[in-house]
């Protein structure tokens, strides 16, 4: 049996910990994990609205992003439910999905600034052809979350002999998400600055506000950066250390910065930025709408 102490700790009596493993250094809180997942099935929710209503289909990727960190929060619900005799089910679900969804919500950034490249027709300020530019950055996504997918499995497993491996998957596919995002914001940045020097004919579109929506790519790419740092320094500590070991880490620096990377998009919709109507037509300009299709 497990009594939490002053500090929010569980200790553990020795029959307990032969038979329920401590999952959690704390008591996970029931409100916080669930205003968090109602905060998440609501943005889903909007993003699927404006899918339908933009034919974004590449949007879908974060939006399985969002619902994944509404299914984490939702079994930390369950989690603080059974506190303290925790059970391995739902700290599981909580552990993978919640580290494997912002590589989902990434991938729809790197298509994002696919788009506006082909928007702006200004292939030819990338440092990388359009052609590849997607390919190169959803790669490392997918990688990274299988590398993270495979580390949260063999962490939440709680095994002695497999917790050092679990975490240092972990670092490997946190190392990746963030050396394939710094390039992408290098790249971002180099085609920014070129063809603001040099505008395309179609990017000088007064229908066409392709720099407010690298402004947005850049502000949820910085979120997600500072995550993703944040994570490494966590599991570079251990799964005893100071980060890992205070709940408030998890909220402040996860929670809160993935929402607010997932929300800006409502907010600022590349397919109102570019010129999309709501039926996702062109405007009066000639561009590729944001589903990638050229129209005559």
């Amino acid at each position: 049996m497990a009594t939490p102490t002053a500090s929010g700790a569980a200790v553990t009596s020795t029959v307990a910990t032969a038979s329920t493993p401590d999952y959690y250094n704390y008591n996970p809180t029931k409100i916080g994990a669930s205003i968090v997942a109602i905060l998440f099935v609501v943005v889903s929710l909007t993003h699927l609205i404006k899918v339908f209503r933009h034919r974004a289909w590449f949007f879908f990727p974060m939006i399985i992003g969002g619902i994944l960190e509404c299914i984490g929060y939702v079994a930390r619900v369950k989690s603080a439910q059974e506190t303290p005799d925790w059970t391995e089910g739902p700290y599981i679900v909580q552990a993978l999905t919640i580290l494997v969804a912002p590589a989902l919500v990434a991938a729809t950034i790197y298509m994002i600034l696919g788009r506006i490249i082909l928007a702006t027709d200004g292939e030819a300020f990338s440092l990388i052809r359009k052609k590849w530019l997607t390919k190169i950055f959803v790669f490392g996504d997918v990688l990274s979350f299988f590398v993270l997918a495979g580390g949260s499995a063999l962490l939440a497993s709680k095994k002695g002999s497999l917790l050092k491996l679990g975490e240092n998957l972990i670092l490997v596919g946190l190392f990746i998400q963030i050396v394939f995002f710094g390039l992408f914001i290098v790249v971002s940045y180099l085609f920014h600055t070129r063809i603001h020097r040099n505008p395309t004919p179609t990017s000088l579109s007064p229908h066409l506000n392709w720099q407010q929506a690298l402004y947005v790519l850049y502000a949820a790419s910085l979120l997600i950066m500072v995550r993703s740092v944040v994570r490494v320094i966590e599991y570079a500590q251990g799964t005893g250390g100071y980060i890992l070991s205070h709940e408030v880490f998890l909220y402040v620096f996860d929670a809160a910065l993935m929402f607010i990377a997932v929300a800006i998009f409502v907010l600022w919709h590349p397919s109102a930025m570019l010129g999309l109507d709501k039926r996702g037509k062109k405007s009066d300009s000639e561009w590729y709408p944001l589903g990638g299709t050229a129209r005559p």
